[in-house]
């Protein structure tokens, strides 16, 4: 029955007519009346007229009632476990800031004491942590407890969040954009990274940490840094105000047993027919050049090389910072040196190859060519210092002698074009080639013959070259190989007189 109809049967038998919301009996309680009590209105006239017992009312037809709607998620539900998750964080991180107030409360200048054996060092932090851990009155699972002991012993003994991918041989670099930016390069590609640093002041403790074992430093003055690892990985770390979203810190691991030939020749690099070749050029004493791009893999390829050096010669390394890891017993390890902050105390890789001349060096081994020292290393290569190996940054074989002459010309001297290339086409007798492909993968592609001069222009001859005839598979990647191109060199004489010899098999292009 309709509201309607009940006031109309309400008004026929004098019932009260049925209120409206808000104007029934508690309505009128709130104003102060009883609820039977006598109000000046035309309906207040009726109630007082009303019977006490009025006829009872027509039942309403029972409405089904409508099933329940399925609970929606409710927003304050996520916000309420998201902030239970924060609080979960934030209480891990105040367990491990007291834990790690505690151990340096305990260990003290302990940590900094330099004749202090790194794993006696190890052994005390450690056992320092069991101590501090359980005396800790908030309660910690297992995992959770051993999550805070690495992470502690990562950031006193180590290197802080990115210890583990350090450790990880898969991660062959680690780049830091800022303290909450962490990326990676696994198999040639780049992936980014889980964890970060606490905040900008944790990555500039972690960067000075790595740049003070070498005796470098890194300030608003000094904003710039090369750097290495205990295993000679290559660090670099540029700070404000220079990098403007933060300190950026980029790691170059180097495998702590470094790569040989045989590997190359497994990963595909080289073939055993170019391992045999490179092997009796650095055995008969001629002057390489390896040259590629960044990330190339030229440190590597001349760690390769080095390792062909007959054991029983002296050889003097030059490098920025130290990371080549020779296994000869005779090596003189050279490095260059900043300038102070008053800019002043600065040597230079020129300076150091100047310097080599007169150790009685066989073999001297430049890490980087770079600037106005390819000049000097020109002239030992010219001087009697035949074997010598060096790297540079360059796009190809020919563009590798372009840019000897242009860093030969950064040293100041009025020579000619042609009295550079002179001593470019004297001194320089192999250039090997190093590309990174787009799968991530380095291969060297070209073992190239520094010939003559013919007019004004050097003559090269590739010996051994890429073939990417195969293409690349389904998954991107190359199916090429460096073959031989048919031609015998011209220094094989030079290399007879220093006793070593070549199959001449090696050249043929059927068999390489």
């Amino acid at each position: 029955m309709s509201l309607a109809d009940r006031i109309a049967a309400a008004r026929r038998t004098g019932a009260p007519e049925p209120a409206a919301a808000g104007e029934g009996p508690e309505h009128v309680v709130e104003q102060g009346l009883a609820p039977d009590a006598s109000v000046d209105t035309p309906a207040g006239k009726r109630r007082a007229e009303v019977p006490a017992e009025p006829e009872a009312l027509e039942p309403l037809e029972p409405v089904p009632a409508a099933p329940a709607p399925a609970p929606a998620p409710s927003p304050a539900a996520d916000s309420r476990r998201l902030l239970a998750t924060g609080q979960q964080a934030d209480r891990f991180e105040v367990i491990k800031s007291s834990v790690h107030t505690e151990l340096l409360k305990q260990l003290g200048p302990q940590l900094y004491e330099s004749d202090l054996d790194a794993k006696e060092l190890d052994q005390a932090v450690r056992s320092v942590l069991q101590d501090v851990m359980s005396s800790q009155e908030r309660p910690l699972s297992n995992s959770d407890r051993q999550r805070v002991m690495q992470e502690i012993s990562d950031d006193i003994m180590g290197n802080g969040p990115i210890e583990p991918y350090l450790r990880d041989p898969e991660v062959s670099e680690v780049m830091v954009n800022g303290h909450a930016d962490i990326w990676l390069e696994r198999s040639g590609k780049l992936i980014k990274a889980d964890g970060q640093f606490a905040d900008e002041a944790h990555l500039r403790r972690t960067i000075d940490k790595i740049v003070s074992r070498i005796g470098r430093r890194v300030d608003e003055s000094s904003p710039m840094v090369d750097a290495r690892l205990p295993d000679g990985s290559r660090v670099n770390a540029i700070v404000p105000p220079l990098a403007i979203d933060g300190s950026a810190l980029t790691i170059r691991k180097f495998s702590a047993d470094p790569l040989t030939a045989d590997d190359l020749v497994r990963f595909g690099s080289l073939t055993p027919a170019s391992r045999q070749f490179i092997d009796a050029c650095v055995r008969g004493r001629l002057n390489v050049i390896v040259s590629g791009s960044t990330g190339a893999g030229k440190t590597t390829t001349l760690n390769v090389l080095s390792s062909f050096i007959p054991y029983d010669e002296r050889i003097v390394t030059i490098e920025d910072a130290a990371e080549l890891q020779l296994k000869q017993d005779h090596v003189v390890r050279l490095e260059s040196r900043p300038s102070n902050i008053e800019g002043k105390g600065a040597v230079t890789i020129r300076d150091l190859v100047k310097n080599s001349l007169r150790m009685r060096p066989d073999r001297i081994i430049v890490g980087e060519v770079r600037d106005a020292s390819a000049l000097d290393m020109l002239q030992a290569m010219n001087t009697g210092h035949d074997g010598s190996i060096c790297t540079l940054h360059s796009n190809g074989p020919r563009d590798t002698l372009a840019r000897m002459e242009t860093m030969v010309l950064m040293a100041g001297m009025d020579l000619p074009v042609r009295a550079i290339r002179e001593q470019v086409a004297s001194a320089v007798d192999l250039i090997v080639h190093q590309t990174r492909f787009k799968d991530g993968t380095r291969k060297i592609t070209h073992l190239t013959e520094v010939e003559r001069m013919e007019g004004d222009v050097i003559t090269l001859q590739d010996i051994f070259a890429y073939d990417n005839a195969a293409g690349w598979d389904a998954d991107g990647r190359a199916l090429g190989r460096l073959k031989p191109t048919g031609l015998r060199p011209k220094f094989l004489e030079k290399m007879a007189n220093a006793n070593v010899s070549v199959d001449p098999m090696i050249f043929v292009p059927d068999r390489g």
